[in-house]
């Protein structure tokens, strides 16, 4: 029979779980399972009398599961539903991470600013469900075309931003470009036509103890000037 440790630690659990069922706010949800690992602990098996094996076993499954949908909370917190990158606020920790890096090893960081020329044609004559496809065309080829670690977001709309760690100014311009040229040569097929598209790009450098803030405006001002002279071009910003 169970004791008082192992019955109340029971009543813990399903009270969280009740809770976490009933919220419909992701965040919510990744505060209630995160204070339930805080304070949910197992009791643990002294001697048999205050609990068995097969109870301990199952407390632990218990707080392993806790463990699991709190990750994936938060991949969902950080994702992109729709093309499965990261959103602005995955952005925002990739780019904490990434900067306390260089920073740590002073090496360099590059962000690329990528957003498609004459997107809303597309979704004009071929219709959202298309425009959504282009989108994930493109996220597909920049997973196949950029490094492991590399970072691609979607900041909005059909604009992304791309996080190039240990990668200079010019080599990260010149990576925007082979994949300016990957998406050139590998177009969307829609019904079997291909639709072509291209993208402008502004690239800047992060400079040490610049914000994220700074950092995307730098880049965006550069993708703005790509975008008012040529379009599909790669324009950086001023060191």
């Amino acid at each position: 029979m169970p004791d008082d440790t192992s019955q109340d630690y029971q009543v813990q659990i399903d009270r969280y779980a009740q809770k976490i069922h009933q919220s419909t706010s992701i965040d919510e949800i990744r505060h209630l399972l995160e204070s339930a690992l805080k304070e949910i602990h197992p009791p643990h098996a002294h001697n048999e009398v205050y609990l068995s094996r097969e109870q301990v076993r199952h407390s632990e499954q218990d707080l392993a599961n806790l463990r699991k949908e709190l990750d994936q909370v938060r991949l969902l917190i950080h994702a992109d539903p729709m093309t499965g990158t990261l959103n602005r606020r995955g952005l925002s920790a990739a780019f904490a991470r990434e900067s306390a890096r260089a920073d740590r090893h002073d090496t360099s960081l590059c962000m690329a600013i990528i957003d498609l020329d004459n997107f809303k044609g597309v979704n004009d004559t071929y219709g959202h469900q298309a425009g959504d496809n282009v989108l994930l065309h493109l996220v597909n080829l920049a997973r196949e075309t950029l490094r492991p670690s590399d970072v691609i977001a979607r900041y909005g709309g059909e604009e992304f931003v791309i996080l190039l760690p240990s990668t200079g100014l010019e080599p990260g311009a010149e990576t925007i470009r082979r994949l300016q040229r990957t998406l050139v040569k590998n177009p969307y097929l829609h019904q079997g036509k291909p639709i072509q598209m291209t993208f402008s790009s502004g690239v800047a450098l992060w400079k040490k103890n610049e914000t994220e803030v700074s950092l995307i405006e730098r880049a965006d001002e550069s993708m703005y000037r790509a975008k008012n002279a040529l379009k599909n071009c790669v324009m950086t910003a001023p060191l």
